[in-house]
């Protein structure tokens, strides 16, 4: 009875570590099969045909855009994962979940994108560092120093955790997979119109809040789970705290600041987007301080898979024992 009534437990624990194990071997799926590319081209289709002339509607397109993307995704996660374990059996079930958990979060692609910045700069090839950031950010790197690059590619590591790694999980453990995918079209629907300029403003406006709702716990778990994580990296997990309580105010976004002013606190340096804000206190940067953000954001996925994914999933195992009985 014990096993029958904790085997959503187990299994979600397995269908999670194999979905990191092929995140560690494999990393990313290639464009062409990747759900975020084809949410993409999803929304660059939709997106001129939902455009009206009154703001009113054209929000209510916005909203309707949303839901309509997150179902499209979801709906056939669940369907795929639900006659794959009823027709094929339970270890089929485990690796297919694996898999499709692992198309909503990147881990090694981090390093992949930001490892190459590092090395470029140490060889005194900053043009080249520069070409290369803008896999991972928006902003112009013409206009950067290298200073700005490293910081670019550090907040970068530092605001990912979140969004490419703990929301997704987040999500799966709350409503298993097609929670993920559901959460990986809002977080994909906010960096494509989640703007405030005239073109978004009114089509974006839903989702860019509801990334910010999505977000708002699993980001200040993360924060706070990346200044333990600091500890256990021998950085500095005290300058972590305190800067992470000062200056998660500093940026527009409500969310953002959590994570990359815990980040500058634990490098013991200021991260800076020029002219938006800065975080952390201290001027050096360096290509070191790259790899030191890679190892507390690793470490930090594994804290927020113990402290917090395990523990909901076991309370969600209480939950759903008690509804079937």
């Amino acid at each position: 009875m014990l096993l029958t009534d904790f085997s959503f437990l187990i299994d979600s624990v397995i269908i999670l570590l194999f979905a990191l194990l092929i995140d560690f071997i494999f990393g990313e799926v290639p464009d062409r099969a990747h759900p975020t590319v084809w949410m993409g081209k999803v929304i660059s289709f939709l997106k001129p045909r939902i455009r009206d002339v009154n703001p009113v509607d054209e929000k209510l397109n916005g909203a309707l855009l949303a839901l309509f993307v997150m179902a499209l995704f979801a709906v056939p996660a669940y369907v795929i994962l639900l006659w794959t374990r009823q027709l094929l059996g339970w270890l089929p079930y485990i690796i297919v979940a694996a898999v499709l958990l692992k198309m909503t979060f990147a881990v090694k692609c981090m390093s992949e994108y930001t490892i190459p910045i590092a090395k470029a700069i140490e060889k005194g090839d900053v043009d080249k560092a520069k070409g290369l950031l803008h896999y991972i950010v928006r902003r112009d790197p013409e206009t950067l120093n290298t200073r700005h690059v490293i910081s670019a590619a550090v907040e970068s590591i530092a605001e990912s955790t979140t969004d490419g790694v703990t929301s997704p999980f987040f999500y799966f453990a709350l409503f298993g997979v097609p929670g993920a995918f559901a959460y990986r079209v809002v977080n994909t629907l906010d960096s494509m119109v989640g703007y405030k300029d005239e073109a978004h403003v009114n089509i974006g406006w839903f989702s860019a809040n509801l990334d910010t709702v999505a977000n708002y716990v699993p980001t200040r778990l993360t924060a706070l789970l990346m200044v333990v994580a600091s500890m256990f990296v021998q950085e500095d997990w005290r300058e972590s705290y305190r800067i992470m309580k000062r200056d998660r105010r500093n940026m527009s976004s409500v969310n953002a600041g959590w994570t990359i002013s815990a980040m500058a606190g634990a490098l013991s340096t200021q991260l800076e987007k020029p002219g938006i804000y800065k975080v952390g206190d201290g001027d050096g940067l360096s290509p070191t301080h790259i790899r030191r953000a890679l190892r507390i954001m690793n470490i930090t996925v594994v804290l927020f898979s113990a402290v917090v994914i395990v523990p909901v999933l076991f309370v969600k195992t209480f939950v759903l024992s008690w509804l079937w009985f």
